[in-house]
């Protein structure tokens, strides 16, 4: 039995308390939060033994294997630094920090403490994504030529709200434009050339965002996200011998289409329950119980190399944080 916390009480913690339920030998003993009161709530709600106005109360619970991260952007250095330190495996919410070099301290502390760290990018951990990585290294479309994917939601978000809060890490790069990116990562590797774009609000954060990525292969990703429209929030994979379609939303798919050229196109369908956040929470289980510090779906590599990314895009648009 693997018992969890969860550190912060919004949206996406609850969401991830729903869809634990959904995973075998995993129960929620305890949730943490800045004030007393937040904590209690969340813990009514969603039937939690312990609740802790504090992170480090939380972070100090020995009945607590492992906690899940679901601050604000701007917050996850501190609150994972804070698990970290106390000995407590941790999944961190995307993105891992602000930039590159404080997600390095983190992954440095956690191998030097023999803790176990992982970056909750729960697309990599999804069934169908799964089975897309499979199909594109049996040689189901040929040699990938092209990364297709969007990522806009249409607001609109007042000034103070973490979509537009610049010290909240606010815009649509790190929270939006994160997933496509990292689709095209796992596909193509890390790209050659980088190319971006984007509209920057009254807030200094970016509204709508477009990102080219090349490769010397030949290979190329064009990407885009934003939070002053909707998109399809659809991707597709071209290959030299073919075509792979993820319907809406491509990051939590529950099928993907396969064309072939002169055969009918074929769907693959999976049973994803829940909201899918449960497939990550099993992916650390596994991890915890045969002993490895990271895991191989989300390597801490993957975790750099798509910070590191995300860095130069930001340079490029001109978008910084502090």
């Amino acid at each position: 039995m693997t018992r969890w916390g969860i550190l912060a009480t919004g949206h996406i913690a609850a969401r991830f308390a729903e869809d634990l339920r959904l995973v075998p030998d995993a129960e929620l003993v305890a949730v943490g939060s800045r004030t007393p009161e937040s904590a209690k709530l969340f813990a009514q709600k969603h039937d939690v033994p312990r609740a802790y106005g504090s992170w480090a109360e939380l972070a100090a619970d020995p009945e607590v294997d492992a906690v899940y991260v679901a601050t604000p952007h701007s917050a996850h250095h501190a609150a994972a630094m804070t698990c970290l330190s106390a000995g407590r495996a941790v999944l961190l919410e995307k993105p891992f920090t602000l930039d590159v070099a404080t997600s390095k301290e983190l992954i440095d502390t956690a191998r030097a403490a023999g803790v176990f760290l992982m970056e909750a990018m729960w697309m990599r951990t999804n069934p169908v994504i799964l089975r897309l990585v499979e199909l594109i290294a049996d040689g189901a479309i040929g040699t990938v030529t092209s990364v297709q994917a969007d990522f806009g939601v249409p607001g609109p978000f007042p000034p103070e709200h973490r979509m537009r809060a610049r010290v909240l890490g606010g815009g649509a790069l790190l929270d939006l434009g994160i997933y496509p990116i990292s689709l095209a990562h796992l596909l193509l590797g890390v790209p050659q050339h980088v190319r971006s774009w984007a509209k920057i609000g009254p807030e200094g954060v970016d509204e709508n965002t477009g990102v080219v990525l090349g490769y010397d292969s030949g290979a190329v990703a064009t990407l885009s996200c934003g939070i002053i429209g909707a998109t399809p929030l659809v991707a597709s994979i071209t290959g030299t011998a073919g075509r792979i379609d993820l319907p809406a939303p491509f990051f939590r798919p529950d099928s993907l289409t396969l064309h072939r050229a002169g055969a009918e196109p074929e769907t693959v369908s999976l049973d994803v329950p829940g909201g899918g956040y449960q497939y990550e929470a099993i992916e650390v289980q596994r991890c915890l119980a045969e002993g490895l510090l990271e895991s191989p779906l989300v390597p801490h590599s993957t975790t750099l190399e798509v910070m590191s990314l995300l860095d130069t895009i930001r340079g490029q648009i001109g978008v910084d944080y502090a």
